[in-house]
């Protein structure tokens, strides 16, 4: 498929839930921008940000934990340090065992995304690392990250 050809990154007014985050300069690469497999750092760091502090992931000893077992990112433009990120969090799906978030890269104050993602969990009991039903008190927490005017 030609990049012409590709459907447009989602608008910032697609995401619900935001987190700021710098970029260093151990992020650019040789060819003078963010490396693609930071993406993939910011969208762990979000992701797991949003459920901490919401009391649902305890990353010591909580039950259940998520397990990442799919990843994506298309990218539309660079970013490169020193410049600031905004981390667009938005539902995706939600499933029996599985939540898929996606996530919106911007450059601080743009409206159009640099970059965006998509992260899915499958959430596990601890012990034995089954899959288990997404617990009724995280569903509906999640159900405020649905898609923005849904």
């Amino acid at each position: 498929m030609s990049p012409a050809a590709r459907a447009p990154l989602l608008p910032r007014s697609a995401y619900v839930h935001w987190h700021s985050l710098p970029t260093l300069w151990a992020d650019n690469d040789a060819y003078g921008h963010v490396n693609n497999a930071v993406h993939y750092r910011w969208f762990d760091t979000v992701v797991n940000s949003w459920l901490i502090a919401r009391g649902l992931l305890d990353i010591a000893t909580g039950d259940p934990i998520g397990l990442v077992v799919e990843t994506g990112c298309r990218y539309a433009g660079s970013i490169t340090y020193p410049d600031p990120v905004e981390i667009g969090l938005r539902l995706d799906r939600l499933g029996g065992s599985s939540v898929t978030y996606r996530l919106g890269v911007f450059r601080q104050g743009d409206e159009a995304a640099a970059a965006e993602g998509h992260f899915t969990h499958v959430y596990v009991d601890r012990a034995h690392r089954r899959p288990v039903p997404v617990p009724a008190a995280w569903r509906e927490a999640l159900q405020a990250l649905g898609p923005a005017g849904e």
